[in-house]
């Protein structure tokens, strides 16, 4: 049996094939047959990038070559496109960008991708909030002001802001005003004072950047946290940390990052008032005895924990190490299968941490450790390495 010809493959096969490809290469594709020729102008998902504009001389330009690029994207194609990824951070200037975004908001737009230059934030313009269908969206580099008339994005599951400038009023608008968001990724890198999060079937946040306070409300379904603080947190204002995770019992998976402990202690309850039955995975960055103190906390709160991340970064004297022994004396892990330590550099502390993490988790599976690379030589490490073959695991 002869196998079937280019020309004969049904419709969704090819859209499968040119969609794997480059739009590059997919476009190339219109020299195999005539049958083909316009194939690539009904692919439903396109993604550019700045490999498709760069140029190896000065002519043409980037801009002008994109230029084109979005010229022949405009007029060629036809049908629905559903998903569409446009990364531009090596350009400066950006032509035909509005009627790009008009044609998107005309043809079925689902998943949206739109990177841009850090030099150069593009203003959304009016006809981006007409997006009725939208379900994924990622911005990069961008001014947001939604006009006054705009409601959000009713069908929006998923929502990533990287480095964009919006007022606060109008984040929590467009957050409240999306009934079905699910995951939430914001990285600010403007200092901003205070966003309240009201997103009631949302499952996981992701937050990094600067900011005085965030008040997560209505938020009973969610299993994800992240949180990273930039330079300013310390002139956050302080949250209460039982109060905090009273509100937030169903976690799943929590990661505290640089920053956000210090962002939640005000006050460090031995444990918390409601225990995290569901949390399955701690990962907290340690800058010192403060942030032992909360992590503690959590890991006495945390009956189920199975997974246990901790990156350190302490040179604290000898005698507070021998003090943590008799903050481990109530903590248990009775089910923590995988422990990671990070950024440890042999200081008595990092390893008296080490020995009791070993000591209380009588299930443990798999411990990884890495040293802190830039201050832990090949000597240095092979006497941690010593040090380390002579402890014991499970033994309280």
């Amino acid at each position: 049996m002869m196998p079937p010809r280019t020309t004969d493959l049904p419709e969704n096969v090819v859209n499968a094939i040119l969609m794997r490809l480059p739009l590059r290469d997919a476009v190339r594709t219109s020299i195999l047959s005539k049958k083909w020729r316009y194939n690539w102008c009904r692919l439903p998902q396109l993604t550019l990038d700045d490999k498709l504009w760069k140029t190896t001389d000065n002519f043409p330009s980037p801009s002008i070559k994109f230029a084109s690029i979005m010229y022949n994207i405009l007029t060629l194609h036809c049908g629905p496109v559903t998903k569409f990824t446009l990364s531009m951070s090596e350009l400066k200037k950006y032509p035909q960008i509005r009627s790009l975004i008009y044609f998107l908001s005309r043809n079925g737009i689902e998943h949206l991708v739109l990177q841009f230059s850090e030099w150069n934030r593009y203003k959304l313009p009016p006809s981006f909030f007409m997006y009725s269908q939208l379900r994924h969206l990622t911005l990069q580099n961008c001014l947001i002001c939604p006009p006054p008339a705009f409601k959000g994005f009713d069908m929006l599951i998923s929502l990533e802001l990287c480095y964009v400038s919006i007022s606060s009023k109008s984040l929590e608008s467009l957050i409240s005003c999306s009934p079905f968001l699910e995951n939430l990724e914001l990285k600010i890198s403007d200092t901003v004072n205070h966003i309240q999060i009201k997103a009631p079937i949302l499952r996981s946040f992701d937050f990094s950047g600067c900011i005085k306070l965030i008040s997560l409300n209505n938020v009973p379904l969610l299993a994800k946290l992240s949180l990273l603080y930039g330079e300013s947190f310390e002139e956050s204002e302080k949250c209460d940390l039982d109060k905090f995770f009273q509100s937030h019992h169903a976690l799943e998976h929590l990661h505290l990052e640089y920053g956000s402990v210090q962002f939640l202690v005000a006050e460090v309850p031995r444990r918390l008032s409601v225990s995290l039955i569901h949390l399955k995975r701690l990962c907290v960055f340690l800058d010192g005895l403060d942030d032992l103190s909360c992590a503690l906390c959590l890991l006495r709160s945390s009956p189920y924990l199975q997974d246990l991340d901790v990156k350190v970064s302490m040179d604290e004297s000898d005698d507070e190490a021998d003090d943590i022994s008799t903050s481990f004396s109530d903590v248990t892990l009775n089910h923590v299968r995988t422990v990671k330590v990070k950024g440890i550099t042999g200081t008595k502390l990092d390893m008296q941490l080490i020995k009791l993490l070993l000591a209380k988790s009588p299930m443990l599976v798999r411990m990884l450790i890495e040293p802190d690379l830039y201050w832990v030589n090949k000597e240095k490490g092979a006497e941690i390495l010593a040090q380390l073959s002579t402890f014991s695991a499970g033994i309280a």
